[in-house]
């Protein structure tokens, strides 16, 4: 259920419609608002009486919240959330791109992909300190010393970083480091680690399952919300289905569905789903006129040479090109791209 303030009603206010939510058994937690403020009621076990709420001072309206999924519901929150990292802006009118190599491999090499991706107008630098691997003989990251390496990014090109955390036990050592922790797919129902990214205060990219619906992903991002942690960003980065042209199929038509359905920003990621080169850039393309919040795509100056998911990355000069061409699409349906 969610409980409708009148435009203008004062803090006291709420708080008195919060207690006697509170006083009936509930559970009751505001939601600001761009004009005013909601509450939401949850936890309930089977319907609740609109009319303990209705003559309450205050009170414009209660609407009952039919999804399973609560908090990232469009029934809770109509206007969209807007996440900051670092100061891009995910949400809003403009397209961030997040761009980087899968992997840190050396401080030089992460250096020179930082500045270069730089140059050419990303907002936030990706790069994975931790990896998980289908092979436990390929290369499973740098640890802290690629969490290190990404902080002097940070230091000496002024970008925000995103790496992945694998587990809660890793946790605390990637919030330390990063602007921004991102749950990859594998992961997507790990129930502890969303629980844990729900008490954090850094925003959270979700990346959708491999598998997974879009009602399993709301209620993934459901889990984070739940816990406090109101700066989430869901990430479409392809889902397994019978094609081998590519290693994912990238499910473009979640974007608007998701937008309908969620309040959440919704990225991109066309990268890992082509696996190839050549698929990145004209996925990104789609990506931005679907309607996206940003993008995420992987950069590596020497590909042929990349310890993971060399073959799906852009090279510099082609980043640069696609997002000149993100912008110019972007500009059709929104402003200029960050």
């Amino acid at each position: 259920m969610l409980i409708v303030m009148k435009k203008g009603t004062t803090d006291k206010t709420v708080q008195s419609v919060v207690t006697a939510a509170e006083r009936r058994g509930l559970t009751a937690r505001p939601i600001p608002g761009g004009d005013r403020v909601s509450i939401g009621i949850l936890y309930n076990k089977g319907s609740v009486d609109a009319a303990h709420f209705m003559g309450l001072e205050g009170v414009k309206e209660v609407i009952p919240v039919t999804k399973p999924y609560k908090l990232v519901s469009r029934e809770f929150q109509l206007e969209n959330t807007v996440v900051s990292i670092g100061g891009a802006l995910f949400g809003g009118q403009d397209l961030p791109v997040i761009a980087g190599p899968c992997a840190i491999e050396s401080e030089t090499q992460t250096l020179t992909i930082a500045k270069a991706v730089k140059q050419s107008g990303a907002a936030v630098f990706r790069g994975g300190a931790f990896k998980p691997r289908s092979s436990p003989y390929s290369f499973q990251g740098l640890g802290e010393e690629g969490l290190k390496i990404l902080a002097k990014v940070r230091e000496e090109t002024g970008l925000p970083v995103v790496t992945e955390t694998m587990d809660v036990e890793n946790f605390d050592l990637v919030e330390a480091y990063a602007d921004a922790v991102q749950i990859g797919t594998r992961n997507m129902q790990n129930y502890s680690l969303l629980k844990r990214a729900g008490r954090s205060k850094l925003p959270v990219i979700l990346k959708r399952g491999m598998s997974a619906t879009l009602e399993e992903w709301l209620m993934a991002a459901e889990y984070i919300m739940e816990e406090g942690n109101p700066k989430v960003i869901l990430c479409e980065r392809g889902i397994r289905t019978f094609v081998k042209h590519s290693r994912n199929t990238l499910d473009l038509s979640v974007v608007p569905a998701a937008n309908k359905e969620s309040h959440l920003p919704l990225i991109v990621d066309p990268s890992h789903a082509a696996g190839v080169r050549d698929q990145v850039m004209p996925l990104a393309f789609a990506s931005a006129a679907v309607g996206a919040a940003g993008i995420m795509v992987e950069v590596h100056h020497k590909p042929d040479e990349a310890l993971s998911d060399g073959a799906q990355s852009l090279l510099p000069a082609q980043f640069d090109q696609l997002m000149q061409k993100v912008n110019a699409i972007h500009a059709i349906t929104g402003t200029k791209a960050l």
